[in-house]
């Protein structure tokens, strides 16, 4: 071995140094990425028929940007809360109208995302749209928001019905002047939903699937989507009329933190 002379190894020592450290931040940028664990399914490879509008890879949605975690606008669940979801489409269809979803599987990131969302006072920016009688202060204690979802163990789904032919809802343009999520189908943001008597995320208890205000049509609408979603094994939650989880579910206990993308899916069949 050759031998170096105490400067050249104190030379030899500094480079190895020097080395690990620009290596370091290379080998944490390198960390891959979660992925899903075997069940979870993209819905479109059960059900191309299902209108997808991903709400949070877009910013009309009550944070006002795209959400932690959403990579590609797309629904992910896990296979039979989608197989269900099949089902009711097939019902829907012979009646003239078609599901579309919201939300699907929700990455535990987009969940603290909107923890350090409304842990800041400041930002109101949506507040006209999205919560408009709610101060945002009690947005934890109301159950508005919380640090875990029910949508981080995949069998959880944000959705609504669509008459068909379906009209595309157009796109939300940042900082375009915002109406009450409670006002009258006419005023609010256009979607392309039946009136279900407010807009999707719409924080206030007209949104309670079964609050008496809502009657006729809205009521009808709600309990229509509410009937054909129970029947196949889906649980409504009470406060929210677009918000079901199938049961049972395959992970109730896991919250899961693999990003909304095709390569989270990769290799499953």
């Amino acid at each position: 071995m050759t031998r170096l002379s105490l400067p050249a190894r104190s030379l030899v020592t500094l480079l190895v140094a020097a080395l690990a450290l620009t290596a370091a931040p290379a080998t944490a940028r390198a960390k891959t990425e979660p992925k899903a664990p075997d069940g979870f399914v993209a819905l479109r490879t059960v059900d191309r028929t299902i209108i997808q509008e991903m709400r949070y890879f877009t910013p009309h949605n009550f944070v006002g940007e795209r959400i932690d975690g959403y990579r590609q606008p797309l629904c992910i669940l896990t296979r039979p809360a989608a197989e269900a979801l099949h089902q009711a489409q097939r019902t829907l269809l012979r009646r003239g109208y078609t599901l579309k979803v919201y939300d699907c599987y929700r990455p535990q990131r987009a969940v603290d995302h909107f923890v350090r969302w409304a842990e800041d006072l400041d930002d109101e920016a949506m507040k006209d749209e999205f919560y408009p009688n709610v101060e945002k202060n009690r947005l934890f204690a109301d159950g508005y928001i919380a640090e875990k979802s029910g949508h981080s163990r995949g069998s959880t789904v944000d959705l609504t019905i669509v008459k068909l032919p379906a009209k595309p809802t157009r796109p939300y343009v940042p900082g375009e002047p915002l109406a009450p999520c409670h006002a009258p189908r006419n005023e609010r943001f256009p979607d392309n939903s039946v009136d279900m008597g407010t807009g999707y995320d719409c924080f206030d208890t007209l949104s309670h699937t079964l609050d008496p205000r809502i009657q006729g049509e809205q009521r009808a609408n709600r309990l229509q989507l509410k009937g054909i979603l129970e029947d196949l094994g889906f649980v409504n939650l009470a406060e929210e009329w677009w918000h079901y989880t199938y049961k049972p579910e395959l992970y109730p206990d896991t919250y899961f933190d693999f990003p909304v993308s095709s390569k989270s899916l990769a290799g499953h069949h």
